[in-house]
């Protein structure tokens, strides 16, 4: 019988490149309860030590051991960013397909494992209030705090420049905050729509479209994960400084891949990496910054070709500008 990851990986085929010793070590780390937990809870992106001691309530060691394992393994890997260390599954190499593999046949619906999603449910529900407060507490102010760090003239006049050549029917703006974006694009475009989280940011969006007379824009709440749009809808899709505040970003780059036509684009704003620290607290930033290689490949794993990358530098921190298109 041939088995196949969900990507349509030939499972016999990762058998025979992951070699005896390799798949043997992998399939022993997962055969142990806990393990098995911890790998099922990364099927809906990163965590942390501390978030996975407070889903499985154990010790932070006994949890450390298990994820080291796991990491030998080639199932899991590890990053330092800042003081906080992050964990997924395995992007590359056999034994991530062979992980992913895995995953499709975990039963999910065991008490256990139903559990365990609860208490990750909580956690997740916990970061997005944490982020909505925060873009609550600054709706107001949000254009200025963007402007700490680089010059939002000099962003708009390359979005605009980047964009040129393109017929714009359908434009989407995900995390449009006061909606300035869909300001700068609204004489360029068809239909504008502008999604957000936090119903006071789209309050303000709304007053500033109304402000505008943009007849052609809109606004409404959304989730980037799940953009509750038709897929092959757009033809231009922005991120704006909201990657940094995903969980998983490469689930949200996937999201915005299904909605883009043949030949969208997709444009990612976001901070070049950095290590203030205080980000983290002050403004609930899950990420502090991507590099041009992370940014890239996510886009190439979801079908997308990206351009050059464009670098801006800042007064505390450095933009990075990924243009990407979906093309045959």
């Amino acid at each position: 019988m041939y088995l196949h990851s969900e990507g349509g990986v030939n499972i016999v085929d990762v058998f025979v490149e992951i070699g005896f010793d390799r798949m043997l070590n992998a399939l022993k780390a997962v055969g142990e309860e806990t393990r098995l937990r911890i790998l099922a809870l990364f099927r809906t992106g990163e965590l942390t030590v501390t978030e996975l001691v407070t889903i499985l309530r154990q010790s932070q060691p006994r949890v450390s051991r298990h994820l080291r394992l796991l990491c030998e393994a080639g199932l899991l890997e590890r990053y330092r960013e800042g003081t906080w260390i992050f964990y997924r599954l395995a992007e590359s190499g056999p034994e991530g397909e062979l992980a992913r593999a895995i995953m499709k046949y975990i039963p999910f619906s065991e008490q256990v494992l139903q559990h365990d999603g609860e208490r990750l449910a909580e956690i997740k529900e916990d970061r997005k209030g944490k982020a909505s407060r925060y873009f609550s507490e600054n709706a107001a102010d949000w254009d200025r705090i963007r402007s700490l760090y680089v010059s939002e003239e000099e962003v708009e006049k390359i979005l605009l420049e980047v964009t040129t050549d393109m017929t714009i029917k359908d434009f989407l703006d995900v995390g449009t905050g006061t909606g300035r974006i869909l300001e700068v694009f609204a004489d360029r475009i068809g239909r504008g729509t502008g999604i957000d989280l936090s119903r006071e940011m789209l309050s303000v969006a709304r007053v500033n479209l109304e402000k505008s007379k943009l007849h052609n824009c809109q606004v409404r709440q959304g989730d980037m994960y799940d953009l509750a749009l038709a897929t092959g809808s757009m033809d231009l899709i922005l991120i704006h400084q909201v990657l940094h505040f995903a969980d998983d970003p490469s689930a949200a780059l996937k999201e915005t891949s299904r909605l883009l036509r043949q030949n969208g684009r997709v444009i990612v704003v976001d901070f070049a990496p950095h290590n203030l620290e205080y980000l983290r607290d002050d403004q609930a930033h899950r990420r502090l910054g991507f590099s041009d290689a992370e940014v890239t490949d996510w886009l190439s794993q979801v079908g997308l070709k990206s351009d050059p990358v464009i670098h801006l530098k800042g007064k505390e921190l450095d933009l990075s500008i990924w243009v990407a298109n979906k093309i045959d």
